[in-house]
């Protein structure tokens, strides 16, 4: 990254560095020159034409490549302050250092674009990879809920004057859960676009981490067959967090332990605050997570290998994404007795003003 930066400053400044690192390191061997010879210092002017080349564009490291040659000839070269070469042989290394200087400058930089033409490549082979991933999910993920909704709507439609009052309910259910769906995935597709857009910039505020996991509660409560557990910890101060991506965290963490644990698991929510940092974690007591998956749970479109669940593979990407901004970090583990366990744990400034107006 550090050469990328340097290949794309202004050009001006490309050449005032390349030509100032020639003259630092010929002024080096200058003073040197009794102890190395100037058949070292030639190797050396070399090795920086070489290093140049790697930084630079063509134009600068090749100035640099005829600045070295002058300097090595007018300093260096016996007869030295004068361009005057005495020795025939002294004369051929010249034009040899000359000529190889430039080829290497040149060589350099072609191998170099070669090398960026393959990673550009193997970045839009990537893209497309990723591309065909990302619609092989939509196509699933999407195209489900709206089927659900499509077909209830028509039904009602049609023989709304033939159907039940239970039928009506039960299809207008059927509606709501699959909107609920819906409105997930497309929520998960968004964050997942501000992440890799890096758009996303936490607006941290002073929240209620207690009424905050309640409030994820009720919202997830009214779907699943799953009892949550949580107590509200009385001693947690008001902490200060982007309350919207949190959120977010906790409903991917609580929906991702329902959807990978058989109907009727407990799960447990604890929320503390140790050391000026607010950790939250998840418990549940379904079969776990394979050893062998642990590294790969949160890369992006990644599931459980056997899984039968739906789902585009998103959620725990975009938690540890959200952490991440929150300059935190994420872990997960198998419980000792079955089932898995994450601890979400990132830096929050506390106020304890609530405490001191309930005392």
């Amino acid at each position: 990254m550090q050469l990328l930066d340097t290949r794309r400053s202004k050009l001006s400044k490309q050449y005032l560095i390349s030509i100032g690192f020639v003259l630092l390191v010929a002024s080096v061997c200058f003073f040197c020159r009794t102890f190395i010879g100037y058949k070292v210092v030639a190797l050396v002017m070399l090795m920086v034409v070489s290093i140049l080349a790697m930084l630079f564009d063509i134009l600068p490291v090749l100035i640099s490549a005829v600045l070295s040659a002058v300097i090595w000839n007018y300093f260096f070269i016996p007869s030295t302050f004068t361009f005057h070469i005495d020795s025939a042989e002294d004369l051929l290394m010249f034009f040899l250092y000359f000529i190889i200087a430039l080829v290497n400058a040149v060589l350099t930089f072609k191998i170099r674009n070669a090398e960026n033409k393959a990673r550009d490549k193997e970045e839009k082979g990537n893209t497309i990879k990723l591309y065909n991933t990302l619609l092989n999910s939509l196509s699933h993920e999407l195209r489900t809920p709206i089927s659900t909704i499509m077909g209830a709507v028509g039904t009602l439609q049609e023989s709304k004057n033939e159907l039940s009052a239970k039928n009506r309910n039960e299809l207008l259910n059927q509606i709501d859960t699959a909107s609920v769906r819906l409105n997930r995935e497309v929520e998960n597709l968004l964050n997942m676009s501000r992440l890799e857009t890096g758009t996303l910039k936490p607006n941290r505020d002073w929240c209620d981490t207690n009424e905050l996991i309640n409030s994820v509660i009720q919202k997830t409560q009214k779907d699943n067959y799953h009892e949550i557990r949580f107590v509200e910890n009385e001693q947690l101060p008001l902490l200060k967090f982007d309350r919207g991506l949190i959120e977010q965290v906790l409903q991917n963490l609580i929906q991702n332990a329902i959807q990978y644990t058989p109907q009727n698991s407990i799960i447990t929510i604890n929320a503390l605050h140790q050391l000026e940092s607010c950790i939250i974690i998840i418990n549940d007591n379904g079969e776990g997570i394979p050893e062998e998956e642990m590294p790969f749970i949160f890369d992006k479109f990644y599931r459980l290998l056997h899984s039968k669940k739906a789902g585009s593979g998103l959620g725990l990407s975009i938690v540890k994404g959200f952490i991440d901004a929150h300059n935190g970090n994420v872990k997960v583990e198998n419980n000792e007795f079955g089932g898995a366990r994450f601890v979400i744990e990132f830096p929050a400034e506390a106020s304890y003003i609530n405490n001191l107006k309930n005392e």
